[in-house]
């Protein structure tokens, strides 16, 4: 027997409904059809709402989480992020003062005091300074992972939205690198009107260059890889997708960029940093792919030590 219909919604055959809803009829089992239906369609992508959360999205008439990207154009971020909107900034505080502070601003100086050494040679420090980064983004993923939500997996962290696969992420990683070089050169510019001329490279890390060639791969292993991954982790797939998750993705934009500038602690390069974090940020919300911003971070980074090596 066929059930009863309303007008556009699906026919069911008595037999092939569940034993708990044989007998209910109409748009009431048409609705549990569907929301069961949606229910099962966000967990396609890694993402197992509960039934409150799942109920109140259909009853919304919203968009599965992972498709909110297209409703506001740009941005292809995911509406629901892994971590709770309320323990964003005690994450993000928590990363600062126990991994970022101590390990980037304190990790050299804890090896001066164990080899002895008041002033470390070239070799030593860039591969002290590798070891630290490795032992800083170690903790940045356990402290993303047993801060996340229950229903994420840790596999799911890195995985790209398979909505926006049309969006070429090698093409506008391309693209926001050449941006970035122009701003910041722009940028120059005008800081050494404003303010004067500057050197262009850093004197440390020029000697640390020209000490041999186990500094040289030590450093491009620590300015080229380690550095952009560890920052484009936790500025951009931490900090940004959780803030885009409440608010629009333009003011969550500025707000990251904001706190990676910062978390420098450079205010002479504060302007550069920020149009930096920009870029990177804008990149990311286009392509929901963490590839792009890192690729454009390692190639800055990369022509940064060119510059410095060269001149």
């Amino acid at each position: 027997m066929l059930s009863a219909v309303v007008a556009g919604a699906p026919v069911y055959l008595e037999a092939t409904k569940p034993k708990c809803c044989r007998g209910l009829n109409g748009p009431f089992y048409s609705f549990l059809v569907s929301f069961r239906y949606k229910q099962n369609y966000c967990s396609q992508f890694g993402y197992n709402p509960s039934f409150r959360t799942c109920f109140k999205t259909f009853c919304k008439g919203n968009e599965v989480p992972h498709q909110r990207g297209f409703s506001r154009g740009f941005s292809a971020l995911q509406e629901d992020s892994p971590w709770e909107s309320g323990d964003v900034w005690s994450i993000l505080a928590f990363y600062m003062f126990i991994l970022h502070i101590p390990f980037s601003f304190g990790g050299l100086s804890v090896v001066a005091l164990l080899t002895g050494q008041p002033q470390l040679d070239p070799p030593t420090e860039i591969l002290s300074l590798l070891t630290i980064q490795i032992l800083e983004f170690t903790g940045t993923l356990l402290l993303l992972k047993y801060t996340a939500k229950p229903q994420y997996k840790f596999t799911q962290f890195f995985k790209n939205n398979k909505l926006v696969e049309n969006r070429n992420w090698f093409l506008v990683s391309a693209l926001g690198f050449g941006i970035l070089v122009l701003l910041v050169f722009l940028t120059s510019l005008a800081a050494d009107r404003l303010f004067g001329p500057k050197p262009v490279n850093n004197p440390l890390v020029k000697e640390i260059l020209l000490s041999g060639d186990v500094s040289k791969v030590a450093c491009i292993l620590v300015y080229c890889i380690a550095t952009p991954i560890l920052e484009e982790v936790i500025y951009r797939r931490f900090l940004l997708t959780s803030l885009s998750s409440t608010m629009d993705w333009q003011q969550a934009l500025v707000i990251s960029s904001l706190i990676f500038s910062a978390a420098h602690f450079s205010a002479e390069n504060f302007p550069q940093l920020f149009i930096i974090g920009c870029v990177l940020g804008s990149t990311y919300c286009w392509t929901a792919n963490l590839n792009s911003s890192i690729l454009i971070h390692s190639l800055y980074n990369a022509l940064t030590l060119i510059i410095t090596y060269f001149y």
